[in-house]
């Protein structure tokens, strides 16, 4: 038996491949068939499977491609409404795979459909289990998303304690743990830094493992959990359909435009998005242009900070635009007409700069003009500098800061990425003054006194 974990971390999401004498599946892939088929190739076996814990509502799933692509079968949980022909897994269902076989287990909670897969080795020992987004590391998932027709997310939360007690618990200390996601991702209020465990360490470290009662385990989870992204609910909805491949996608997106088409691109709505380093943004962008640099959490911001249906002109390093195109789509970002030929070397009029100051520059600055700190609020928290002005990258989309629009000001973060966005979108609306912190929180906190620091 094999087990490959195939981690993808700009969107902080972990896919799995399982082998056992030339028979082979899939679990939670990622839009790009081409992953999996040549993982597979390389072991010599075929996929028979492919394995949805849940309907994701963080990414748009590549079974189907994956699918018709391998022939293999998609499985998930009967509970599930989707229009794509699959097989509708019951709590307790087996499938086998070579030598070993997978248990199929109903852990609803963070959605009501939810499975987790347990893997029985060659002498039908429990080996590893696969929790999706039920169990993570340090943390379990998050029972607000699919709230509505199917109850409150107390009742969400005591279906995910119950999951946890009567699935999860039983298992023996050794026995693996894969979850869906490490680190950053939304689909858990506080994930830890590694992307797999066991269940020994979880019963000794997770928090959630070691809560007893149902009624606490209900309010520990529920509490503090952060606004779900607004994109989430589309692509769950995304993932229930029938959507475009990726060959679709890319023939539409990865398409040279010559600089004089775009003026008039932006003046029907198109968004200009640069997906350059910071540095090179900062030096000379295209007026108007927003940045989420590839180097960065992409797709996650992306999906984020721009409209679902946006379309969109890219402004690329040479010789990424395919993967731009792709990162985009991962989070269903479909919208993309090409990308500015030859990049912005080649453009041949106007550019913007976004001016950037160094840290020990923005604290003499801080006496004449404000500063806004777009950290998320669980950074906040942790500390900051006592003027500045909380205001969540996440939050810009809907909302603005009540700062003068003429007037300059500093923007910072944790270290010099999400500021240059949130820079790029404020200047964009108009505040045209807005001066970026280089190294952010990072290095303005390493040079405040305490009686500058603040923790709200």
């Amino acid at each position: 038996m094999h087990i490959e974990q195939i981690y993808t971390k700009c969107l902080s999401q972990a896919s799995y491949l399982v082998v056992s004498k030339g028979e082979a599946l899939v679990i939670d892939p990622i839009r790009e068939p081409d992953i999996y088929l040549e993982a597979a190739k390389a072991h010599g076996a075929r996929i028979c499977y492919i394995l949805e814990t849940h309907i994701h509502a963080d990414f748009v799933s590549g079974h189907l491609e994956l699918a018709q692509k391998s022939g293999a079968q998609i499985a998930i949980g009967e509970q599930a409404k989707v229009r794509f022909e699959h097989i509708g897994l019951k709590d307790g269902q087996r499938i086998a795979l070579g030598d070993i076989q997978i248990h199929a287990l109903h852990t609803p909670g963070h959605t009501p459909e939810s499975f987790s897969f347990l893997i029985k080795d060659e002498n039908s020992k429990n080996h590893a289990i696969f929790t999706g987004d039920c169990l993570f590391v340090g943390e379990v998932g998050r029972p607000d998303l699919a709230v509505g027709g199917f109850g409150s997310v107390e009742d969400l939360a005591g279906m995910l304690f119950d999951s946890i007690q009567e699935k999860i618990m039983p298992l023996s200390d050794e026995v693996l743990v894969y979850p869906a996601h490490g680190p950053g991702s939304a689909c858990g209020k506080n994930i830890g830094p590694e992307t797999h465990s066991t269940i020994g360490k979880e019963k000794k470290s997770n928090y959630a493992l070691q809560i007893k009662s149902k009624e606490a385990f209900i309010a520990a989870v529920s509490e503090h959990i952060p606004k779900a992204p607004d994109y989430f609910a589309k692509a769950a909805a995304a993932n229930r359909d029938l959507i475009d491949s990726t060959d679709q996608l890319l023939e539409r997106g990865v398409n040279p435009l010559r600089p004089e088409d775009i003026p008039a691109l932006q003046e029907q709505g198109v968004l200009i998005l640069d997906v350059r380093s910071t540095e090179a943004f900062c030096k000379g962008h295209i007026p108007g242009s927003i940045f989420i640099g590839l180097d960065g959490q992409f797709a996650v911001w992306a999906a984020n900070v721009l409209p679902w249906t946006q379309k969109l002109v890219l402004v690329c390093p040479e010789g990424r635009e395919k993967e731009a195109v792709m990162r985009l789509g991962r989070v269903g970002l479909e919208h993309v007409l090409g990308y500015l030929e030859e990049g912005l070397e080649h453009w041949n009029s106007t550019v913007e700069t976004l001016e950037c100051v160094d840290p020990e520059e923005a604290l003499s600055l801080l006496k004449n003009m404000p500063i806004l700190d777009v950290r998320k609020a669980s950074e906040w928290s942790q500390g900051s500098l006592r003027d500045a002005q909380h205001f969540s990258l996440e939050d810009l989309p809907n909302s603005l800061p009540e700062i003068d629009k003429d007037s300059p000001f500093l923007v910072h973060c944790a270290g010099g990425y999400r500021s240059v966005i949130a820079a790029s979108i404020l200047k964009k609306e108009g505040f045209q003054k807005a001066m970026n912190v280089r190294e952010g929180w990072k290095g303005l906190k390493e040079l405040v006194s305490g009686a500058s620091v603040a923790h709200p």
